[in-house]
């Protein structure tokens, strides 16, 4: 049932393409959605509400106020609409879960380039590829591929590199700080990974073998044996990557089983007529939606953060809006991009392959949900949504504590629950930088303002994806202290409340009484796994800051030993360990350390 202001806001809407908001009473974001004609688009929500489904009613029912950006095309409101997604994960759109935090592999830039993992995506800083849903699968490619084409995998600054390392001796790394390899053929090398990773492993082998053939002339007899083995490791490759399949070119092929209010999507990477890749993912929302909005959304999201566009997609359904997906990813890889449903022939033989392998993974997912307690998670955050009156289930909650000794080495932790489960990847730890004494209320709101602070200045990064729900270790004090400190960064709409340890209470903002959950309630279980991580992560930072103060005061104890020279001993030989097992001979190698001095670190130590 719509409200005067809300028609008055659909009235005065115009007739162009552009980007809608929808928000509920609070002002917060629910739902995002482009339209060709926003006026017509949106009164459509609010005409003939007995024919909408469950969600959309649900969404109308929550709507309280309308933004809207005019744009100048379809395409400007799909990328805008994109955007505005990520940026504000409403409820009520569809969403790939989690895709903040999928690993890339990226050849970084520069003359001695690199191959590594990371869940950082920016455009112009090297070249990328996946996402992979994987991340013990990426480290796998990556020790795959170090095996036959080894580089460095080190950061250092290879000018003060005065010999080689480990990882040359063990044939992993060439060595190009102490100029065992020219850039040229490191170049090369890196090259052809670029070839591995994209599916051309037979190019890379003909480049081999001609290396090969060059080496044999030569008599340079082990290179040529190396070489061979090389071509060897690749053929493997090639066999495991060729399936039962007779399609020909650069495609990836896209298809989903539906679960309620989630659904499996599996994607197959074809190239070169290979399989060389397989990845599923997880969209979030997707019930009583059909099937073209499906597809449409996960193309949208997934796409606009791939490394890679081939010229064809396959699904089983084509969106709803094809003509516009079709343009923006045409523009993303240059080229055109076709999007199409096979009816015949090999590639409708990979569809069924492909269909039949995401209804296979979601019996899978559903099964290991089950085993391991993922429905206990969803009923311990859906109580938490009754008791603390919250709009939904808190997907993300961030969990705080603090960990000193009567003010000394203060450090603060924030961890991260998602869907109820530990996300080590999120995790945060804090040096305490303006509190002088023992003020865990300081710390606390000073650890709460600066996270807050970095949320509000990367609403794009890692500090960007806000908390459903934030937990505070403590009681009214330490929550009073965060209150104030999101009252200041204006983020005080973020749902917050503390649990105290002595009687497990919940406390609110606002409110004087404390709630108090039944032992054996779900959610009670989940807030103290939060609540006991959080300390746990505080600890272990206090101690490993209160174990290298101690490092640094046995050494300083020593008469003639500096902050530089313990800075040497510890960087020559590791930890103080290390030094008191150095000989005196060694000791006495080291710049800055006489013979007397020498002696005197064994005695002390």
């Amino acid at each position: 049932m719509t409200t005067p202001f809300i028609d008055e806001q659909v009235r005065q809407l115009p007739l162009s393409p552009g980007v809608y908001l929808m928000k509920d009473e609070r002002g917060q974001i629910i739902y995002v959605g482009k339209a060709v004609v926003l006026r017509a688009r949106v009164r459509s929500y609010f005409r003939g509400t007995g024919k909408l489904d469950e969600k959309t009613r649900l969404l109308v029912d929550e709507v309280r106020d309308l933004e809207y950006f005019v744009t100048a095309s379809e395409q400007e409101a799909l990328i805008l609409e994109l955007n505005l997604i990520k940026r504000h994960r409403p409820h009520y759109n569809i969403m790939l879960k989690d895709d903040k935090s999928y690993p890339y592999l990226r050849i970084t830039p520069g003359e001695w380039p690199r191959l590594e993992v990371t869940r950082r995506y920016i455009e112009g800083e090297g070249r990328y590829f996946g996402p992979f849903t994987d991340s013990r699968s990426v480290h796998a490619v990556v020790e795959l591929i170090r095996r036959i084409f080894p580089f460095r995998s080190c950061t250092k600054n290879l000018k003060t590199v005065k010999r080689p390392c480990l990882e040359y001796d063990m044939g992993r790394c060439p060595a190009p700080c102490t100029g065992k390899v020219v850039a040229e053929d490191y170049q090369k090398s890196i090259d052809q990974i670029v070839l591995f990773l994209e599916g051309r492993q037979e190019k890379v082998v003909r480049q081999l073998n001609n290396q090969m053939t060059a080496a044999a002339d030569k008599m340079d007899y082990e290179r040529a044996a190396s070489l061979r083995d090389r071509i060897r490791d690749i053929e493997e490759v090639i066999a495991a990557q060729r399936v039962a399949t007779r399609v020909k070119g650069e495609l990836d092929a896209v298809s989903f089983a539906q679960n309620g209010d989630e659904s499996y999507v599996m994607v197959f990477f074809i190239r070169g007529g290979k399989l060389i890749g397989r990845e599923h993912f997880l969209l979030k929302g997707t019930k009583d939606q059909p099937a073209s909005e499906v597809v449409s959304s996960f193309l949208g999201q997934f796409y606009s953060g791939a490394a890679h566009l081939p010229p064809l997609i396959l699904l089983e359904n084509l969106p709803g809006d094809q003509k516009v997906l079709e343009d923006w990813l045409s523009s993303r890889r240059g080229t055109r991009v076709k999007l199409t449903v096979p009816q015949r022939g090999p590639r409708m033989e990979l569809m069924q392959t492909v269909a039949e392998n995401a209804r296979k993974g979601l019996e899978q997912y559903k099964l290991k949900r089950l085993l391991t307690g993922a429905d206990d998670a969803r009923a311990a955050l859906e109580e938490l949504a009754v008791v603390l009156k919250l709009d939904r289930p808190p997907e993300r909650i961030e969990g705080y504590d603090i960990s000193n000794i009567q003010g000394q080495l203060a450090v603060g932790s924030m961890v991260v629950f998602n869907d109820g489960k530990p996300d080590s990847r999120h995790y945060r730890r804090f040096r305490i930088k303006t509190v002088p004494g023992a003020d865990d209320f300081a710390m606390m709101k000073e650890v709460i303002g600066r996270r807050f602070t970095r949320a509000t200045e990367e609403t794009d990064g890692k500090w960007g994806t806000l908390p459903d729900l934030i937990l505070i270790d403590g009681g009214k004090g330490q929550l009073s202290a965060a209150v104030e400190a999101l009252k200041e960064r204006n983020t005080d709409d973020v749902p917050i409340i503390g649990l105290a340890k002595e009687r497990e209470e919940i406390f609110l903002p606002g409110q004087s009484k404390p709630i108090t959950l039944e032992e054996r309630s779900p959610a009670r279980r989940l807030l103290q796994r939060v609540r006991d991580e959080a300390h746990r992560f505080a600890l272990g930072y206090h101690t490993n800051m209160r174990q290298k103060t101690a490092v640094g005061s046995t050494l300083d104890t020593i008469p003639g030993i500096g902050p530089a020279r313990r800075k040497t001993l510890i960087k020559q030989f590791g930890s103080v360990a290390g030094v008191r097992a150095a000989s005196f001979e060694e000791l006495s190698k080291i710049k800055g350390i006489t013979g007397q001095l020498a002696r005197l670190i064994k005695e002390s130590l």
